[in-house]
């Protein structure tokens, strides 16, 4: 890790519990995720790793019942107290979804959205924003002939690489990625692994994933998540660096997990 690297955010979690109406999803999280790394999070279905992604951008706020007790800290500051600007906040919080979600317009204004939204007009601060974007994501070879047309014709691995675009057009400091390759194919989920990695030296990157092998490969910490029955929330039950919990686990449901004994 590079303490150094200025454009990289740093998450801090105390004691987080995240309640939908009446139903505890998560309890008692404490975590600190490291800057210009990737940290996975990883676990059975149903043990609140999306959920807990979604504490770091405030997704969360956008279903009916959904509260968050602790602190959440982004570079030292609680992203959960009221005068926090949540527009802010997911502009330096980018956000990845497990489904591939270009906007129904061409390439090009597909990642030119956010920094218009933002107040950029100048076609050519615009222009060098797009190409600059895209070859961070990997695309722009593949695509500068056609930025007009649509970005749904685009296939799966290229959606999610302009999605990743899309994100970057903004310059955040975070990227959060849900299951970003669960529906692409192995030589896509490739190109997405070796630009995450590629990605991380100007880039805090969170991932949830339910592939072991792709957490081993791209992660250089990652977290451990479960439920003990059904119906109780997700708890971390062991976070270190990613070697450790895939060569050395300290808890005995970790090894049983990544060895594929329960889960």
């Amino acid at each position: 890790m590079d303490d150094t690297c200025e454009n990289c955010g740093k998450f801090e979690l105390s004691g987080v519990n995240l309640f939908y109406n009446g139903f505890k999803a998560l309890e008692d999280l404490d975590l600190k995720i490291e800057s210009c790394c990737i940290t996975a999070l990883i676990g059975p279905s149903g043990c609140g790793k999306s959920s807990a992604l979604r504490c770091l951008n405030r997704m969360n706020d956008l279903i009916p019942g959904a509260r968050v007790e602790g602190q959440v800290s982004l570079d030292g500051e609680n992203i959960y107290e009221r005068s926090y600007d949540v527009v802010e906040l997911r502009k330096r919080v980018g956000m990845v979804f497990q489904k591939p979600n270009p906007f129904p317009k061409s390439i090009y204004d597909n990642v030119a959205y956010g920094p218009r939204l933002f107040g950029i007009k100048d076609k050519e601060i615009l222009d060098d924003i797009v190409e600059g974007s895209l070859a961070s994501a990997a695309l722009w070879d593949e695509v500068k002939g056609k930025l007009r047309s649509s970005a749904l014709a685009l296939s799966g691995g290229q959606q999610q690489r302009l999605c990743i675009a899309r994100v970057l057009a903004v310059q955040p400091e975070v990227i959060l990625l849900d299951e970003p390759c669960s529906a692409l194919d192995p030589i896509a989920t490739q190109r997405i692994e070796d630009l995450l990695v590629e990605l991380k030296s100007r880039y805090t990157i969170v991932i949830v994933t339910h592939n072991m092998q792709q957490a081993a490969r791209v992660s250089d910490y990652t977290a451990f998540f479960m439920i003990e029955e059904q119906g109780d929330p997700g708890r971390i039950v062991e976070y270190d660096t990613t070697n450790t919990i895939f060569t050395n686990p300290k808890d005995e449901r970790t090894e049983r997990y990544i060895t594929g004994r329960f889960g």
